[in-house]
């Protein structure tokens, strides 16, 4: 019997949230029953490592939202790749895919990997963020949010909108405090005595990376044995590299383009910090939480629902942020005893709340009820051969 092939878009082939979570699904989905082809609309890592892996991936150049251009591509590509289901991973995804995809008849699922709008936009592009969100919800034939709060944001603007929630999830063998990764403390000459804080996002004016290097900046003051690694790329790189040299921190500051070995970056940190303005289900923080990071991150939509303060990681608030930020990472670097219970409680939160596997049957529950009849014999012929 033919195979479910689910088009999995994506706005970009760089690594980040929607990336990583699109990553996790195809490596944990049934491939016995469903035959995952990706849809990305730039290049990058993550198109290489999909490769790697022999999903069948495809690239449609383009970096703006309800581009025009694209819409007759993709509805080329559907019928050529015999597409049953389109799973659309963020707005600029759905915005380049639901018009061939309706064109076709085919079920759209859209994941919300947090919203479009937020609070600190000017009012008018609030406002038209909240109209395109509401158009693309009513597009799909399920959206699915990726944290309660994600959900409840959305229907404070939304409210004709309809979601399930189905929380991030990771794959805990590879995020596993107890393997052996490689030093990269020794790669980037950091002693094993220097407490190592670690930032790995976009450099965008939402992840807030120059209030963490003015924090640091401020904690070293007071410690000087802090120190800092960023790793990712984005608009704001080369103002982080400017005020590095403007705080004369060159020495305590490390910069890295992203890169696929997350886990060894993670085991040779001490803490994780994620300042963000604004967060989906934000999983970078699931990750380091897994890897028994104690972990700093801002009390938002989606970093609240994954850190319980104090018990799991800290939170701090965005209002006065880089004071905040300097406290926490002052409390935590003078604490080893505060870091080792945040780390033993971030890894037992995890384990509950985020499992891939667990992420992955949901979602295949969504594809079942989109094409049902399908999906059972399709089930059952997977069983019988398993049996």
């Amino acid at each position: 019997m033919k195979k479910i092939r689910v088009l999995q878009c994506i706005r970009q082939g760089q690594i980040g949230g929607g990336e990583t979570h699109l990553l996790t699904l195809v490596e944990n989905i049934d491939r016995n029953i469903y035959e995952p082809v990706v849809l990305s609309f730039t290049d990058g890592p993550m198109i290489k490592k999909l490769m790697g892996m022999n999903i069948t991936t495809h690239v449609i150049p383009s970096e703006k939202p309800f581009d025009l251009r694209v819409w007759k591509k993709v509805a080329t590509l559907l019928v050529e790749e015999e597409i049953d289901v389109v799973h659309c991973h963020g707005t600029r995804a759905i915005s380049n895919v639901f018009k061939a995809a309706k064109s076709l008849n085919l079920p759209i699922i859209y994941s919300i990997h947090g919203w479009s709008f937020h609070d600190d936009q000017p009012r008018y592009i609030k406002k038209i963020k909240i109209l395109c969100e509401h158009f693309l919800t009513s597009r799909a034939d399920v959206n699915i949010a990726v944290s309660e709060s994600n959900r409840a944001s959305g229907t404070a603007v939304i409210k004709s909108l309809k979601a399930v929630v189905i929380n991030n999830g990771i794959n805990q063998q590879k995020f596993n405090p107890s393997k052996n990764f490689k030093n990269i403390r020794e790669e980037i000459k950091v002693t094993d005595s220097a407490i190592l804080i670690i930032f790995i996002a976009r450099f965008t004016a939402h992840k807030q990376p120059l209030s963490l290097i003015k924090a640091f900046a401020i904690a070293l003051k007071s410690h000087p044995g802090l120190q800092l690694l960023m790793v990712g790329e984005g608009d704001e790189t080369g103002q982080a590299n400017e005020l590095v040299k403007k705080e004369h921190i060159e020495d305590n500051i490390r910069f890295l383009p992203f890169r696929q070995d997350v886990p060894d970056l993670l085991a040779a940190a001490d803490i994780f910090v994620l300042p963000s303005l604004w967060e989906g289900l934000p999983i970078g923080l699931i990750e380091a939480m897994s890897m028994g990071k104690a972990v700093i991150a801002t009390n938002v939509d989606g970093s609240r629902e994954i850190v319980k303060n104090d018990y799991s990681g800290l939170l701090i608030e965005t209002d006065n942020l880089v004071a905040n930020l300097t406290k926490a990472i002052l409390d935590l670097a003078g604490s080893k005893s505060l870091r080792e219970k945040l780390s033993h409680n971030a890894l037992k939160t995890v384990s509950a709340n985020f499992n891939a596997a667990k992420m992955t049957k949901k979602i295949e529950k969504v594809y079942e009820g989109l094409l049902p009849v399908t999906t059972i014999k399709l089930k059952l012929f997977a069983e019988g051969i398993a049996n």
